[in-house]
């Protein structure tokens, strides 16, 4: 890569984020970044979205968009996949 990291190139990567590749792309952010200095808007703005791409990873779903389900609907709670990013399934230690 030519020159600095931007926002742009963050949100290339993590833009077509989904839970299963969460981890990789998140990699991927931090080593694009790794040059910055800490306190750098781009590193800054990549940290907010390394902490996006770790809940998308507890996650089913980034559920950017469209309406959410009620949790009250019926058999929700039998729904394991339901978790969007930003509410993921609680961590097992």
């Amino acid at each position: 890569m030519d020159g600095e990291p931007t926002r742009d190139d963050v949100d290339a990567l993590v833009g077509p984020a989904t839970p299963h590749f969460a981890y990789q792309i998140r990699a991927r952010v931090q080593e694009l970044v790794a040059g910055l200095a800490e306190d750098h808007a781009v590193r800054r703005y990549a940290e907010e979205q390394i902490e996006r791409l770790d809940r998308l990873g507890h996650a089913s779903s980034k559920a950017d968009e469209g309406p959410r389900e009620s949790a009250d609907r019926l058999g929700w709670d039998e729904i394991p996949s339901s978790a969007p990013a930003d509410a993921p399934l609680p961590r097992r230690s």
